[in-house]
Order: structure tokens, then C-alpha cells, then sequence
């Protein structure tokens, strides 16, 4: 196992115990008043824990070579299940995302993003030069993007669909897609989102809220403004763990999308600055394991995965700051789990098996020559 992977193995760790920590202190009021047990919702999150180092571990033992002839009939399944969401899916604030098994809701457009750059990564390394002809090759890959983006968009999942398509774009871009053609989709693209930002009441009330904050001051609404306040009180240093004052029912679900800001408070602005510090070095790891990757498959597959969870915990400490308008979209392997955290554990397993894989390659290149 070489330094790369040992690190990405250590930081992804050290994220889910960190975490497992925050989300017990931040959960605990709540869960008192809720349910009459101080660790209900702690115990749930383990759970999820185990099922995403569970998944992790798996995925880095799957060859991903494999995933080649998989990706395609995977894309159209999700595809359904991404349709039949808006028939078997209850309406939860507005929206239908979860599709509740029992044990677990599954959140579809989680699954969608991972499958979609997996089918990405194919598509692309077989066109080669192809993705540079905008009829013969881009427009193919748009079929895909657009289908998925568009379906989680409606759900409505504004904030997740953008960051399918500027992934998906992002994939592209690394593959070598002409600029003029991204820049030519990017701006319908935006119109699109714009338009279904605007039809939606709940993402049109955050979008007018933070408009209006801007022109007039004061705050987006109430959670970002306790965000704010959790943020502000923990100074440099925090004020510990475990003495969160926002999680006594003051900032709304402070365990979930909005848990940078416990972290913040109770870790201070050091704790802030490190843990997203170490957000950016785990891309950079991945860039690292990417570049040395086999096959354009293993590198595309890798830079988009990487990309997914840098983007994912850039917006969520983006939007408890307040810089955007607020979104749904959780603190990878931080928050309180789901879906979210299974699948970017599973793609944290996908990266290590192609960090191992490439490490294989080059030991028997070695051997041969030796």
C-alpha cells in the first residue's frame, strides 16, 4: 500500500470519527426531546457508519476494471428509480428525494452521481479524441448528464442537480472536451437551473431571502443566522466538545446539513480551517492517484469522484457561512448519515482500488524488468 492510499485512508477516518463525535454532541438535545433517548439518532448514524466502512472496504477489493461493462445498464436503472421517485417517494418539505426501505431511505440522486461519473469515465475513454466533435462525441455524453440532472432537478434537488451537472462538465473538461462546447451548454445549462430555481416556492423563497439579505443586510434565515452565532462564540481554539450551547435546540438539526457549524463552534476556527484544509488535501491525494492511474478509465473515474466530494463540502461550509443561498447538500463523511455518507464512502473504496490496482501494475513492471 503506498503513501497515497495510507493517506486518503487516514483522512477519510479521521473525518468519519471526527464526524461520529460531533454528530453525538450535536444530536443529543434533540434526540431527548424527540424520542426520550439522549443516543437514538447517535446510535442510527453508527449504524450508517458501519455500513459505509463496510462499503469502503469492499469497493477498494473490487477490481474497477470491472465497473466497464456495468455502467451503462446501472445508469438506465437508476434512471427508473430516479422516475419512479416521483410516484412511490413521500413529499418531504416540499420535495420527493428519499425512498423510504425500512431500515434506511435511500436517496436515489446520491447513487446517480457516482454512477454517472463512473459512465462518464467510460464513455470518455473510449472516444478518445472523439469528445473534441461536438455531434459525434459531446453531445453523447450530454444525453446522460442531462437526463440525470434534470430528473434529480424536479424532484426538486436544485443544489444536487447543479452539482451533477458541473461535475459531469468538470469530467469533461479533464477529458478534453473543447471549451467553446462546455461554455456553449454551461449557459443554457444556467438558464435551465435559474428557471428552476424560480419555479420551485422553497428554493425561490432561499434565493429571494438571500438576495434580499444582501441588498438590505441581515440574515438569510434563522439557521444560518444561529450558524453564524455557533460559528462566532467558538473564537479560536472552540469551546470543547461536548459544550455546543446551538445544539440545545437553538440552530434547528444542527447534527446534519448545518453540523460545520458545531464543528466550528466546539473546535473553533482552527477546527473550521483544518477540517476543510484537509477537504482540499484529499482531492489533492486523489489528483495524485488519479495522474498515476493505469488507464483513462481509472484517471477520469478518480478526478470525478475527488471532484464530487470537494465540491459536496465546499458548498455545505459555503452555505452555513452564509456565502450561498441555502441548500441540502451535507458535510461528507461529517453529517449525520444516509445515503450521502454510504456512497462517498463506497467512492473513497472505488479510489483506493485503483491507487492499489496502479501500485500492482508497477510492482510486476518492476519484477519483469528486474
Amino acid at each position: 500500500m503506498n503513501l497515497s492510499i495510507k493517506i486518503l485512508i487516514a483522512v477519510v477516518i479521521g473525518f468519519i470519527v471526527l464526524g461520529c463525535i460531533i454528530v453525538l454532541t450535536a444530536s443529543g438535545t434533540y434526540s431527548f426531546w424527540r424520542f426520550n433517548n439522549f443516543y437514538r439518532l447517535f446510535q442510527s448514524h453508527l449504524w450508517k457508519v458501519c455500513a459505509a466502512v463496510l462499503g469502503m472496504i469492499i469497493f477498494s477489493f473490487i477490481p474497477y476494471e470491472k465497473y466497464r461493462d456495468y455502467t451503462k445498464p446501472a445508469l438506465v436503472g437508476i434512471i427508473i428509480v430516479l422516475v419512479l421517485t416521483f410516484f412511490i417517494a413521500p413529499k418531504v418539505k416540499g420535495a420527493q428525494r428519499w425512498i423510504d426501505l425500512g431500515v434506511i431511505q435511500f436517496q436515489p440522486s446520491e447513487a446517480a452521481k457516482v454512477i454517472l461519473i463512473a459512465h462518464l469515465a467510460v464513455m470518455l475513454e473510449r472516444m478518445k479524441d472523439l469528445i473534441k466533435d461536438f455531434k459525434n462525441g459531446f453531445m453523447l455524453t450530454l444525453i446522460w448528464i442531462a437526463a440525470v440532472s434534470i430528473l434529480v432537478l424536479i424532484q426538486p434537488n436544485i443544489s444536487t442537480g447543479l452539482i451533477v451537472a458541473i461535475t459531469s462538465f468538470s469530467i469533461l473538461y479533464v477529458a478534453g472536451a473543447r471549451v467553446k462546447h462546455l461554455a456553449g451548454v454551461i449557459v443554457p445549462t444556467s438558464i435551465v437551473a435559474g428557471s428552476a430555481i424560480m419555479l420551485f416556492n422553497h428554493s425561490r423563497e432561499r434565493v429571494m431571502t438571500f438576495i434580499t439579505s444582501l441588498i438590505e443586510g441581515g440574515n438569510i434565515n434563522k439557521q444560518v443566522l444561529q450558524a453564524k452565532i455557533a460559528l462566532g462564540s467558538g473564537g479560536i481554539f472552540g469551546v470543547g466538545l461536548g459544550h455546543s450551547r446551538q445544539s440545545d435546540l437553538f440552530l434547528p438539526e444542527a447534527y446534519g446539513d448545518f453540523i460545520f457549524s458545531v464543528v466550528g463552534e466546539e473546535l473553533g476556527f482552527i477546527g473550521t480551517v483544518s477540517v476543510l484544509v484537509a477537504f482540499i488535501f484529499l482531492f489533492v491525494v486523489c489528483l495524485i492517484i488519479a495522474k498515476n492511474a493505469q488507464n483513462t478509465f481509472g484517471k477520469l473515474l478518480v478526478m470525478g469522484l475527488g471532484f464530487n466530494i470537494i465540491i459536496s463540502a465546499l458548498i455545505n461550509a459555503a452555505v452555513v457561512t452564509g456565502i450561498v443561498p441555502t441548500t441540502g447538500i451535507t458535510l461528507p463523511f461529517i453529517s449525520f448519515g444516509g445515503t450521502s455518507i454510504i456512497l462517498f464512502a463506497v467512492s473513497i473504496g472505488i479510489i483506493i482500488n485503483v491507487g492499489r490496482q496502479t501500485l500492482a501494475t508497477d510492482n510486476q513492471k518492476m519484477t519483469v524488468q528486474k
